[in-house]
């Protein structure tokens, strides 16, 4: 089944809001009729199943119209934050051949450079775009995916950083979609009556499957695209009668340190859930002090599982802290050694996970999914070990991308820009814990001689905004004679943060 006519199929035809965003709403029928009118206009654009449609915006009706309508014509969605950077577009535009992009007017600066036959925008009266209220205001029927034909059926593209540096391209199939989907509503017990906060953006994977569940259920979603302002989201939960709110570690942070929480009463918030990264337990300890009458859901998940992959269940906060819980409906979890047995308890090993939620694989990358995709599994990268209940609790990474604030960053790519700079001669890139941002971006550089009076760490870090999305940019920088390096010549990251615990002193 199409994934579109899927999510739509219990909610199309009723007749309340779908979306909040402010003080405007859009009913299931206004929204299901612009997605079809999205799907049309593709078509007479001359669009294929299977083409790539670029997607930059915030969460909008604008958004979530496109996003479905794309996905309902048999078209993959291809969604980037705003924030995108100039190198990871340019990768994006040419590995996908992108020729039609869906962005809002305050982003398109970021695509005045390209060629694009079709720029479809949210304002009217611009030069050179299209204006989505004009489209054709004929409705066309989604295209039909046979079930096992969904399993095939390339749905969305999400690009997330890799180790290389390069953008991986996270293939997700519409049965992939429809899986995850079942699998959220039937553990967190999602009906019509539930209404979700939404401020995590739906470019990202976690952002994206609360669209995608409430949709199913004919549930609503707030949006709200200003967390810099905390106490705000908190009011509006309060007067949109929410039930339920998610975020990552860092959203719970600075809810819990720097914001009005715990002054405030939330008489309809029914659950709060938490993924991303994980949240440390003096904070779900305080969060769980603070919010008494309303569950906390704490899960796991990553990009190459569309979202979820496990579930502690709220009363089991107490007796199982720190665990990210079993694996989600439908879905298997183990825990496996180096030599693919299951461990025992206690003893580390990663995590290890197969059911119909798992990526169909990278785009244009068969060495970099051979790598995490084997015998039928996904191969997490993460470490963890389980308790005599078969439990799960992640205790490190193998990989060394930076997880800060519910984005994953590649520590090559920040490295790789300022490189750049003359001035710099080496440099070493690291994630460092962090009280609000999960980790921290630590960057350690040995300039030039002649360098070494005349830049300094906000030299380093202007360089950065300059070239990178915001929150890959480095929070610090310290400067070194020269980095740690083995036998062969290569950095040694462990001796990097090592020389972080101790305080950057040098031994």
């Amino acid at each position: 089944m199409n994934i579109t006519t899927y999510l739509f199929e219990k909610s199309k035809a009723i007749k309340k809001p779908a979306l909040y965003f402010g003080n405007t709403t859009i009913t299931y029928p206004e929204l299901y009729r612009n997605s079809q009118m999205v799907a049309k206009s593709l078509a007479d654009f001359g669009h294929k199943p299977g083409d790539k449609i670029l997607l930059i915006s915030n969460n909008s009706f604008f958004w979530v119209a496109t996003y479905f309508g794309t996905m309902g014509a048999g078209m993959v969605s291809v969604p980037l934050h705003h924030t995108v950077g100039r190198e990871n577009l340019d990768f994006v535009v040419d590995t996908c051949d992108i020729r039609t992009c869906f962005v809002q007017k305050r982003y398109l600066k970021h695509i005045r450079d390209y060629d694009f036959k079709t720029v479809i925008t949210d304002e009217p009266g611009i030069e050179g775009t299209q204006f989505y209220g004009d489209l054709d205001q004929d409705a066309a029927e989604f295209s039909r995916i046979s079930d096992e034909k969904a399993k095939e059926t390339l749905a969305v593209m999400l690009f997330t950083s890799g180790s290389t540096g390069k953008p991986k391209g996270v293939m997700l199939s519409h049965h992939n979609i429809k899986w995850n989907t079942e699998s959220i509503v039937e553990y967190l017990n999602l009906t019509s009556r539930d209404r979700m906060m939404v401020v995590l953006p739906f470019s990202y994977c976690y952002g994206a499957s609360w669209l995608h569940t409430l949709t199913r259920v004919g549930g609503q979603c707030v949006l709200n695209n200003r967390f810099m302002f905390p106490g705000k989201v908190l009011e509006e939960i309060n007067e949109k009668a929410c039930t339920g709110f998610a975020g990552v570690p860092s959203t719970f942070q600075i809810l819990l340190r720097r914001s009005p929480l715990k002054r405030m009463e939330f008489p309809t918030l029914r659950f709060v859930a938490q993924a991303g990264g994980k949240l440390t337990n003096p904070f779900i300890e305080e969060l769980m002090e603070t919010l008494p009458d309303t569950e906390i859901c704490i899960m796991y998940g990553q990009t190459e599982a569309t979202a979820r992959l496990s579930y502690l269940p709220p009363d089991l906060l107490n007796t199982k802290l720190g665990s990210c819980g079993k694996g989600i409906p439908r879905t298997k979890i183990e825990v496996l050694n180096s030599k693919g047995k299951l461990v025992k308890p206690g003893e580390i090993g990663e995590i290890v996970a197969s059911g119909g939620n798992i990526m169909m694989g990278y785009w244009n990358d068969p060495e970099g999914t051979a790598k995490v995709l084997r015998n039928g599994k996904l191969y997490t990268g993460d470490l963890a070990i389980i308790d005599d209940e078969g439990f799960i609790y992640v205790v490190d990474r193998q990989k060394e991308i930076i997880k800060s604030g519910g984005h994953r960053i590649s520590p090559r790519e920040v490295e790789a820009t300022i490189a750049k700079m003359p001035e710099v001669v080496e440099v070493g890139v690291i994630g460092v814990m962090d009280d609000l941002l999960g980790e921290a971006v630590k960057a350690y550089v040995v300039l030039r001689a002649e360098a070494a009076d005349k830049i300094t760490a906000r030299d380093i870090v202007s360089h950065c905004r300059g070239h990178l999305a915001s929150h890959k940019v480095p929070k610090h920088v310290v400067f070194l004679p020269t980095l740690p390096k083995n036998e062969s010549e290569k950095v040694m990251m462990a001796e990097l943060r090592e020389l972080h615990m101790n305080g950057d002193v040098i031994k």
